[in-house]
């Protein structure tokens, strides 16, 4: 099976006006989603007086969710592609559609966009504490680990599939709502467990604010397994390689 090659880029890449443009798109739109993803727990938790627990929190923090992510994919896809997501932008990698060198400047784009949006949550709502994604009891580091592999694998290959697949045809015009659907759709599966993060920059920016880093390691390392193993699964099995050239046929002889 021949291997699609990850590209690292170089110094034209660095410079260039456009992957600064793209980076500059996935701050803003990772901003744009933990805002909106992370005032939807903290909004949440004002009404009911605690974290939460209950069946219509849970739906109303995956619709903010989904919807936010829906709308960060949205916006950044003609600039960047519109990943709002490291474990997203590790899954265009490992399947040859993103340089290393872009990759890092993404990464760091989005981390920085979580850290701000929640120092924004942090002014405007008044708090002092940015709550963070947490294990729930019974259950175990491991158990969370494969729900945050499960869950990414699931995200990034609706993203091969709807996005990036050179073949999507029309199903590429309602990519990002099938991506905001996926995430919401994991968060109303597993956010009682474990939170649901499949994002490492949801997890960063408020363990950062709030410098609480316990179960951290579980939403960069499961994310970036199942986000990996979803890139390599669709790029080598579902896309055909294209050969170099077309074989004679016996008439052209």
């Amino acid at each position: 099976m021949p291997v699609r090659r990850v590209a690292m880029g170089g110094a034209d890449e660095a410079t260039h006006p456009d992957s600064h443009r793209a980076a500059v798109a996935e701050f803003f739109s990772t901003l744009i989603f933990v805002y909106a993803a992370q005032g939807s727990v903290m909004a949440c938790a004002k009404m009911t007086g605690s974290a939460p627990t209950n069946v219509g929190g849970l739906v109303a923090i995956a619709l903010a969710h989904g919807l936010a992510f829906f709308v960060g994919v949205a916006v950044a896809t003609n600039i960047s592609g519109g990943h709002v997501n490291p474990a997203v932008t590790f899954g265009a990698l490992v399947g040859g559609h993103v340089s290393l060198l872009r990759a890092v400047m993404y990464w760091i784009a989005q981390l920085l966009g979580s850290v701000v949006a929640c120092l924004l949550l942090m002014f405007t709502t008044g708090k002092s504490h940015i709550p963070v994604l947490r294990v729930a009891h019974g259950v175990g580091a491991g158990n969370a680990l494969v729900f945050e592999i499960v869950m990414t694998f699931g995200l990034v290959y609706t993203v091969y599939a709807t996005a990036i697949d050179a073949k999507r045809g029309r199903l590429g015009v309602i990519a990002p709502l099938a991506i905001g659907l996926i995430v919401a759709a994991n968060i109303l599966a597993s956010g009682a467990f474990e939170g649901a993060s499949m994002n490492p920059a949801r997890a960063f920016g408020p363990a950062l604010v709030s410098w609480s880093w316990r179960y951290q390691w579980i939403h960069w390392v499961g994310p970036f397994l199942g986000a990996g193993l979803a890139g390599l699964i669709y790029e080598h099995f579902m896309t055909p390689i294209e050969p170099a050239h077309r074989p004679l046929t016996a008439e052209d002889y």
